[in-house]
């Protein structure tokens, strides 16, 4: 059988390309807008942020109590870290996009955040002759508002510049969970680096000091808390994304909904503390503790029917011969997709092997997401471009990533072949010569088909 495409293959920034890097390949864009310029400023940008943080944090806890303070803050970081990535293995995010997150976080929204903090409540002590209601005006309002809204810059710059990577909650909750994990990392090191120097002055050790109460209280009982509130601001970013290009106040207002909501909860959080003796405890187990179980549950459903979708929308491609009739279950289900990338790592070559079938079912599913906005009439104007594209991507990859997810299929459960399929000779052999059989009956489900009732783009 013929082993090239049957459509030219496009890629991203190279000439003839469709899609919007192609069109300006030939262009001479200005210096300032190009890729190496803007990633460059971002990066100086979060690198200046990064040192001016670590000296502010460092001054105020002193080098001692700063170390002390890194080493018990970084503990829940790789827990909170992988609890994202899990939530965000059905359609893998990029990288760049996950360490742009934790990096603002970190560096560029706690420099905003202590730096904004200390100068309102100053103003307001100045202002009021009443350094304890400051205090207390500023825990309660001002860092309310200047925290979330620091952390939602970068789901917002994601949202904005990332948009093909932004399609939906989950997306929102892995950006804003990473931006507030990197947040609260910084942050747990400034208040338990000042916790151990307060100790160091007063003399205390073990488990009755400030450390070990701020530890308890911090990492122990609540490493969730920042996270929890932004998420609420990430999910309003996704259902902005969910929604059609013309509601315009609907993808405004919503975002933007999220965030006084995530204000609001860290008010309340923030505030607990004044509620009396037993205030906080009655925060924590009332509002806090089943908070963080309905968004838990939230995720967990989203990525179920996120496969779920996977499995539905992939059969389109099965009928028209682009996929084999085993993949929409396999690349539905995160155990069988685990059982094909290891069975290409034994059987054909490798790790360069299963990163091949790892990224076979990443396109996979980035066109079954493609195609549920588009029967909804709600993908974007590069429709066709960016579905010719990955199905381009997952023609290079059948070859290894094909023969893998039928032996996960065989392996995970009996053949499930869907019905009507081309029923061809081993199916990860392709269809190569006609990828859309010109006996079969199912022209609808042709994508390229002009009268293709599946295009919201038809005229």
């Amino acid at each position: 059988m013929a082993s090239s495409p049957p459509y030219p293959t496009y890629s991203p920034g190279t000439p003839g390309t469709p899609g919007p890097q192609g069109l300006l390949s030939g262009a001479h864009p200005h210096w300032w807008q190009r890729r190496w310029v803007r990633y460059g400023a971002l990066i100086t940008l979060l690198a200046l942020s990064g040192l001016v943080i670590l000296a502010l944090v460092r001054r105020q806890t002193g080098t001692e109590g700063f170390l002390v303070g890194l080493g018990l803050a970084v503990l829940p970081v790789p827990w909170l870290i992988a609890a994202f990535r899990w939530l965000d293995r059905v359609e893998p995010g990029p990288w760049r996009n996950l360490v742009f997150a934790f990096a603002w976080g970190a560096c560029a929204a706690a420099l905003i955040a202590i730096v904004a903090n200390s100068f309102a409540t100053k103003w307001i002590a100045t202002a009021t002759a009443d350094p304890g209601s400051a205090d207390t005006l500023g825990a309660t309002v001002i860092a309310p508002i200047v925290e979330e809204s620091a952390k939602a810059a970068a789901v917002l710059l994601v949202f904005l510049f990332r948009r093909r990577d932004f399609t939906g909650i989950v997306d929102g909750v892995v950006i804003a969970g990473l931006t507030a994990t990197g947040f609260a990392f910084t942050e747990n090191i400034l208040y338990l680096g000042t916790a151990f120097g307060t100790d160091q002055l007063t003399g205390d050790r073990g488990i009755a000091s400030v450390t070990a109460a701020t530890f308890f209280v911090r990492v122990v009982m609540s490493p969730f808390a920042h996270p929890l509130f932004t998420v609420i601001t990430g999910i309003g970013f996704g259902i902005a994304a969910l929604s059609t290009d013309g509601r315009t106040a609907r993808r405004v207002l919503i975002p933007l909904g999220g965030l006084l909501l995530a204000m609001s909860m860290h008010a309340f959080w923030n505030g607990s503390s004044t509620f009396g003796e037993y205030g906080f405890f009655a925060v924590y187990g009332a509002f806090m503790v089943p908070a963080f179980g309905l968004l838990t549950w939230l995720a967990v459903w989203t990525r179920q029917r996120e496969l779920r979708t996977v499995r539905e929308e992939l059969t389109a491609y099965v009928y028209a011969g682009w996929l084999g009739p085993a993949e929409p279950f396999v690349l539905g289900s995160m155990r069988a997709r685990r059982m094909a990338r290891d069975h290409a790592r034994r059987h054909f070559g490798g790790r360069p092997a299963a990163r091949a079938v790892a990224q076979y079912e990443a396109y996979a599913t980035s066109l079954a997401f493609l195609r549920h906005r588009g029967r909804r009439g709600k993908a974007g104007a590069d429709f066709i471009t960016r579905e010719r594209e990955l199905l381009g991507a997952l023609w290079e990859r059948r070859e290894v990533a094909r023969p893998s997810l039928e032996y996960a299929s065989r392996a995970v459960a009996p053949p499930r072949p869907v019905y009507g399929a081309p029923a061809q000779a081993p199916y990860w052999y392709g269809y190569a010569a006609a990828p859309y059989p010109a006996h079969h009956a199912h022209h609808a489900y042709n994508p390229y088909n002009p009268h293709n009732a599946y295009n919201p783009y038809r005229s």
